[in-house]
């Protein structure tokens, strides 16, 4: 069986792996009060785009959230990761592999920062180093960032990691506040950016 035809749940994929900064790994049963500590700390950057982050859950609803992410890991659906300071253990960040399509080996990676880390350069790090992850590891043959057209540093990172933007989706989504926004699509396909 090749691994193209192989039930998703047989792939191999590693727990953890790391950057020159950053320890990125699944989410563990016991990670919710960090996570929700980050979220706490750095709602007010967040909601402007992500809409689980419209109200801060409180610790015991992070600790569901990642419960069932590694539920999700498990079953290879989603690969949601922490980012972690290599020095200090300090949660920095969440990032991942999300909308899997395992046939075509297809993969979104999504991001935050805790605020108290922006502008350093974490994530596009992360970003780098979850890319090399999904095609030495997974074969990926599309990696994707899809973001609102609107958040800028969002798409600065696409572009600083080597994304190529691809397109521009009218009306695509709705923003937290529910009107309709754009979506930016960028991508690295196999054979051309690598």
């Amino acid at each position: 069986m090749d691994n193209y035809s192989m039930d998703p749940i047989l792939i191999p994929v590693p727990e953890s792996f790391e950057s020159s900064r950053l320890q990125i790994r699944s989410v563990l049963w016991g990670d919710g009060a960090a996570v929700h500590e980050a979220v706490r700390q750095s709602a007010a950057e967040l909601s402007p785009w992500m809409p689980w982050a419209q109200r801060i859950p409180s610790v015991e609803e992070s600790e569901v959230s990642i419960r069932k992410s590694r539920l999700q890991f498990l079953e290879r659906s989603d690969i949601r990761l922490l980012l972690f300071h290599k020095k200090t253990g300090q949660l920095i960040g969440s990032s991942g592999l999300h909308r899997i399509d395992w046939q075509v080996r297809k993969f979104e990676i999504g991001y935050w920062v805790r605020t108290s880390f922006g502008g350093q350069g974490y994530i596009t790090e992360a970003v780098n180093a979850i890319a090399d992850f999904a095609i030495q590891e997974l074969q990926a043959n599309r990696l994707e960032i899809r973001c609102d057209s609107r958040n800028t540093q969002s798409a600065r990172v696409a572009e600083r990691t080597g994304f190529t933007l691809e397109g521009i989706l009218r009306n695509d989504k709705t923003d937290v506040q529910g009107d309709l926004r754009d979506t930016m699509v960028y991508s690295k396909v196999r054979g051309v950016e690598y």
